[in-house]
């Protein structure tokens, strides 16, 4: 690739490009556990289904083989294509060891596309364009996955499964196809101990302790949410408020404003630049934790709503905001390695921070509980000027 892209052909292909990470993510959360409890899954069954998760926290793993052999985009098609692959297989297959072990190697794939994209955006993407383009990467990550999760579980009333798992396959199939043509740089030809040593100077870039800073701003920027979110959806009810209602602003309104929030939050690190665009959202997005303490303390309908809705907007903003800057942090020729390092830390804290909340809540109350998310979201907020620093 000899030339950067426009800014109108950059969003384009960043668009159809998350659009293909946010598919299987739906049918791995939303739309296989529909199908299971209808086959007849046991509550176990389902709640140890999360492990299928696993390949999104290790694909960091690999990420050097995807990062040193082959173009980013054709690991993506070549990814994409056993996505489509294994979804159109899965509802064939039963309950049985080969669904599982069929299902585990969607969610490979699928971590290894993510690999790919991510690489691809932190290489292609200019500094200038950087926060649009995480707008518009978490924008289309909910689009697909609300589509392929709710979207394929409603069409599910009306269409036999095999079809309706097939329907979804054949989505990531057209998705893969453009991906071959997207321009993309040829990986650098370098020994592994030359590449070992070019990645840890990056790490080292400005001494050791920027670089735990580096790891730190990675794992606690987004542990107020991290801490929050899976006691959400439990408050709703616990309150009196209905699964409809739950279902209608919660998760359909509050997508939807997660991922205006995301594009505003692109548009915002454009003008205010790295640091004040980090302070701005990441404090906006500490802040909804409170709406959601004060709705618990004094519960009513309005505002619950009232907290839903800021949280779901804010949290997007939040998210460009924090993408962004790991993207301009990990530029360069070991962008999908650098990026996988820093994802995966933030993929611990969420494991982590969302296990111990339901004993959080349990033992605090929600009203408490929710504060302290909003004072866990604070030793990320404290980085920020560590992280503007290396940015610089």
């Amino acid at each position: 690739m000899d030339r950067p892209l426009s800014p109108r052909r950059l969003a384009l292909l960043t668009v159809l490009l998350y659009l293909g990470s946010g598919l299987p993510m739906g049918v791995v959360a939303e739309l296989v556990p529909v199908w299971l409890k209808l086959q007849g899954s046991s509550l176990q069954l389902l709640g140890l289904s999360t492990l299928v998760g696993l390949p999104w926290t290790l694909k960091a793993l690999w990420a050097p083989v995807v990062d040193r052999l082959g173009r980013l985009t054709l690991w993506a098609a070549s990814a994409l294509v056993g996505v489509a692959l294994g979804v159109a297989a899965l509802p064939w297959l039963g309950t049985g060891p080969a669904f599982w072990v069929l299902l585990v190697g969607v969610a490979a794939a699928s971590a290894t596309y993510d690999l790919a994209a991510d690489g691809w955006a932190a290489t292609v993407a200019p500094p200038a364009e950087q926060g649009r383009v995480n707008g518009l990467r978490v924008a289309a990550y909910r689009a697909a996955m609300l589509a392929c999760g709710g979207g394929a579980v409603a069409l599910g009333g009306w269409l036999p499964w095999p079809a309706v798992f097939a329907l979804v396959g054949g989505g990531a199939l057209l998705l893969a196809l453009p991906l071959p043509a997207f321009p993309s740089p040829a990986p650098a030809p370098s020994s592994p101990a030359a590449w070992i040593r070019e990645l840890w100077t990056w790490v080292l870039a400005q001494g050791p302790l920027p670089a735990l800073a580096l790891f730190a701003f990675a794992l606690l920027f987004k542990l107020g949410d991290a801490a929050m979110g899976p006691m959400v959806k439990p408050f709703w009810l616990d309150v009196g408020l209905s699964v409809q209602e739950l279902g209608l602003v919660s998760i359909s309104l509050g997508t939807g404003l997660t991922v205006l929030g995301a594009l505003a939050g692109g548009e915002l690190w454009r003008r205010l630049g790295p640091g004040p665009g980090l302070w701005l959202m990441g404090g906006l997005q500490a802040l909804s934790n409170l709406g959601y303490a004060l709705a618990a303390t004094w519960p009513s309908r309005a505002a619950v709503y009232g907290a839903s809705v800021v949280e779901s907007f804010t949290g997007g903003l939040g998210t460009a905001a924090f993408l962004a800057a790991l993207m301009a942090l990990t530029g360069g020729r070991q962008a999908t390695t650098r990026f996988a390092l820093l994802t995966a830390v933030m993929g611990l804290t969420r494991t982590v921070a969302g296990a111990a909340s339901g004993f959080g809540a349990a033992q605090l109350g929600y009203a408490a509980w929710f504060a302290l998310t909003f004072v866990l979201a604070l030793p990320g907020l404290l980085l920020v000027g560590a992280v503007g620093r290396r940015l610089r």
